[in-house]
């Protein structure tokens, strides 16, 4: 969340779990912190789609001494994508060279099987090959190797999963993507750059004092976000690779929710520094802030669309939390949820159709999604507590937290709500994902 107890109290008087929604977590006390790896997950994917395409994974030859299951992480990628139905591959002995049997994997009723192999080379690094099969056609339909590093093991993974997905429904894949999300453990906040399937989750920041507001950059490299260290908010960019961060915004009053634009240049964030708080855009390094709109009532979190020529928010100036779309060159600005009394926490997916957003429905906080083209909105959870929707890249996933049995949780889920996955935290209290950009190969 983005929204902060003192500058927000209208707000703010109805939201469950003030901890989790204002000062939420982890701060930079030095500008640039140790990585560390811990903070696992375990994957449960739940819920059964319609028109899944099956799809055999066969075990990949010398993947029971492989460090990391590949096999195994392929399959399950494919599975929490919603898009994919697993065929039961156990037992087959087959590699990236075996010219299979498409007559017998039809009969599994596999429209596709995927084969390879993992070898540890004599320097200690491991070759890892594989190949698609589409067994219905009997076509080869090609494959890849790679030469890698045991500590990138799993993104090989994931990169087989994102060429399947791709190969076999004309999209993207976002397996290879990461996320970033928040934690508290006892007095500490950590901020975490992970996977996108929640594992080998590496700290970026850690601190005493909250940060809230993570957003990645569209170059998947930088990590906007906001800290408390100096006792009020304060922007921040952080360098992901390097751990070097920059001061973007520390004027007087509140400095909040930052947005990046598709461009990468400009920033949109929420200041109190003229009074209320408002919405401003201010060039990606710092400088002055150009401001959007003259409003009485309290205008914040900011996304902006996919296009980059419009620039959604939360405001009650009409008397309650509800989403408003502005340009990105200030102006009028015109109301788009009108479905609920109580709607904040916009996400816009990257090709502008979708608007996932939080609404207070009889008390419980509920994750919704609204096609921007009719106006169509959907709830897509039977959970209470939601915050934070994030879109994937590819716009056919979100990311959310939630609680499920009395525990923070993140999730993904597929726009129609009918395939989710948990991703279960082994430490803390886990908030304010956010999904970021395709990576460069």
């Amino acid at each position: 969340m983005t929204i902060e107890q003192n500058s927000l109290p209208s707000l703010l008087a109805a939201m469950p779990h003030p901890h989790r929604r204002h000062l939420l977590a982890a701060a930079a006390a030095t500008s640039a912190m140790p990585v560390l790896a811990q903070a696992q997950f375990r994957v449960e994917v739940v819920g059964v789609g319609l028109n899944q395409l099956p799809i055999a994974i066969a075990p990949f030859r010398g993947d029971a001494q492989s460090p990391q299951k590949i096999a195994a992480i392929v399959q399950a990628d494919l599975e929490r994508s919603g898009q994919f139905r697993s065929v039961d591959a156990s037992g087959a002995v087959l590699d990236e060279s075996s010219r299979p049997d498409v007559a017998l994997w039809r009969q599994k009723s596999a429209d596709s099987l995927a084969t390879g192999s993992v070898t540890r080379m004599a320097d200690g690094r491991y070759d890892v090959r594989f190949r698609l099969w589409d067994v219905v056609r009997g076509q080869d339909l090609g494959g890849q190797s790679f030469l890698v590093t045991q500590g990138d093991l799993r993104l090989v993974a994931h990169r087989i999963a994102d060429f399947i997905y791709e190969k076999l429904t004309g999209e993207r894949g976002v397996f290879s993507t990461r996320i970033a999300y928040v934690t508290k453990t006892g007095p500490r906040y950590s901020l975490w750059v992970a996977d996108a399937d929640g594992e080998n989750a590496q700290s970026a920041l850690s601190s005493p004092e909250p940060i809230i507001s993570p957003a990645w950059s569209p170059s998947g490299g930088q990590i906007a976000y906001v800290s408390f260290e100096s006792r009020k908010p304060v922007v921040y960019v952080h360098d992901v690779a390097t751990g070097r961060r920059r001061l973007i915004a520390n004027f007087r009053g509140s400095n909040s929710a930052p947005a990046w634009a598709p461009d990468g240049r400009t920033l949109a964030v929420t200041l109190s520094r003229d009074g209320g708080s408002q919405l401003y855009t201010i060039d990606a390094n710092g400088g002055e802030p150009r401001r959007l709109m003259q409003s009485a009532g309290i205008d914040t979190e900011p996304v902006f669309s996919g296009d980059g020529r419009s620039i959604y928010f939360v405001s009650d100036r009409g008397g309650a939390p509800q989403i408003y779309r502005v340009p990105v060159g200030g102006g009028n600005a015109e109301r788009v949820t009108f479905s609920g009394t109580y709607n904040i926490s916009p996400s816009i997916s990257p090709d502008g159709n979708w608007l996932a957003y939080i609404s207070r429905v009889g008390g419980a906080f509920k994750l919704h999604v609204m096609n921007l083209a009719t106006g169509a909105v959907n709830a897509i959870t039977d959970t209470t507590a939601d915050e934070n929707p994030s879109f994937a890249p590819n716009s056919r996933l979100l990311v959310y937290a939630t609680q499920q049995q009395g525990r923070e949780a993140l999730m993904t889920t597929t726009l129609d709500g009918k395939i989710k996955a948990r991703l279960a935290g082994q430490a803390g209290d886990i908030r304010e994902p956010d999904w970021g950009a395709f990576q460069k190969q």
